[in-house]
């Protein structure tokens, strides 16, 4: 009988456990390009450090509820490649009001998403060369990072490099959090300890009215809105769908967009349907029974509610920060979407020039009429296609 019952507790084990590890790989491999995006948009600490506190909030909260309300592990996270975008988005604005008038209209169009199916086709047909190519070109200018901050200050950024190097070779989970390790010591030693007793009290939501500008809309909102779908939400789906799960699309975006309007009051930029880590709590690692995994996504959203509470400290130590420091530890992170993303843009080689196109439209940075370069991406890869003309209807398709 002994050995049954240790078999039952460890059966009880693995979800927790699994939860955990999603939750903590998620907060420590993002959480300083979310505080780094919204700081760049124009957030002060304390509001960095709210909109961190939200979206821990917003995700805790949806991670507990759903899975158990469906019996399935669905997890959410937010938007890695929507924080990628704020940092970019730093040349186009510094009004943060006007960044959550953004934020609040990318919730209502994943609201809608849900409410209204055709907006979720529509959103979902951008075809892949150009939703692929427009990601690659928001994520590459940050990817590039650790290449020229190495040259120029190899003492402090080699050894991030090196560590993450190594670690994903050996543990890849572990190895953006290292990387993290790594330049926060970097940081103790050039900036001192100060900035740990700069947040003490725990983290605080901070209301921000929102400014609806139509320029910032066009510039972030709406690419906001299409990267946390195609990037995220959809792969997502696709995740839960390779381990049996077929989660109802309509409840999930409209949950997940409710909860992002919420967050967006008080400085969270979006949630969405997690993709990287719902591998780990929707597959056989979780748990041998596929009925009991929602106990890992409920886990992970337990533990993101603890994560929150340091949110105060995370934004101080995003502040005290060298930014190319805290860019070096983002692009890190983020090039394995960036090497997903390009190669979703450039798998057609009929559509190549119109993914290069989308591709060097948006890396470029430019800014015209105020409205940033991931919309004139999208524009300029949509009329590329357009003119070289389409092989077939529906090629290409997300």
């Amino acid at each position: 009988m002994e050995p049954i019952r240790l078999q039952r507790s460890r059966l009880l084990y693995q979800p927790v456990f699994a939860g955990i590890v999603a939750a903590l790989t998620g907060f420590a491999s993002s959480f300083v390009l979310v505080v780094a995006g919204l700081q760049a948009v124009g957030a002060s600490d304390a509001q960095a450090a709210s909109g961190l506190f939200a979206l821990c909030l917003a995700v805790g909260v949806t991670c507990i509820a759903v899975p158990w309300y469906f019996r399935m592990p669905i997890s959410f996270a937010w938007s890695t490649p929507g924080a990628a975008l704020l940092v970019a988005a730093g040349q186009t604005t510094t009004d943060f009001a006007a960044a959550i008038g953004a934020f609040l209209v990318c919730g209502i169009l994943i609201v809608l998403s849900g409410l209204w199916p055709w907006l979720g086709r529509t959103i979902t047909s951008i075809p892949k060369p150009i939703a692929g190519a427009m990601l690659a070109g928001i994520l590459f200018p940050i990817c590039l990072a650790p290449v020229t901050a190495s040259v120029q200050q190899p003492l402090l950024f080699v050894p991030v490099v090196v560590v993450w190097l190594v670690l994903y070779r050996l543990a890849r989970s572990l190895a953006v959090p290292a990387a993290m390790l790594v330049a926060a010591i970097g940081i103790a030693l050039t900036a001192g300890t100060g900035w740990m007793t700069a947040s003490s009290s725990a983290p605080a939501l901070v209301f921000v009215s929102p400014v609806l500008d139509p320029v910032v809309i066009v510039s972030l909102g709406i690419p906001l809105f299409i990267v946390t779908m195609a990037g995220q939400s959809v792969p997502g789906f696709v995740v839960l769908s390779t381990f049996g799960y077929r989660p109802p699309p309509r409840a999930i975006l409209a949950g997940s967009g409710l909860a992002s309007l919420a967050a967006s009051l008080f400085g969270g930029h979006g949630i969405n349907l997690a993709a990287i880590t719902a591998a780990l709590m929707a597959g056989p690692d979780a748990h041998p029974d596929r009925s009991k995994r929602w106990v890992a996504t409920a886990t992970s959203g337990a533990a993101y509610l603890v994560l929150g509470l340091g949110a105060g400290y995370a934004a101080a130590l995003v502040s005290a920060s060298p930014p190319i420091l805290i860019t070096v530890v983002a692009g890190l992170a983020l090039l394995g979407a960036l090497v997903t993303s390009l190669t979703t843009a450039l798998d057609d080689a009929r559509h190549r020039i119109t993914a290069v196109a989308t591709f060097l439209v948006t890396a470029s940075g430019i800014s015209v009429l105020g409205i940033g370069s991931a919309f004139w991406g999208l524009l300029v890869g949509g009329a590329v296609m357009l003119w070289l003309g389409r092989a077939s209807t529906g090629a290409g398709r997300v």
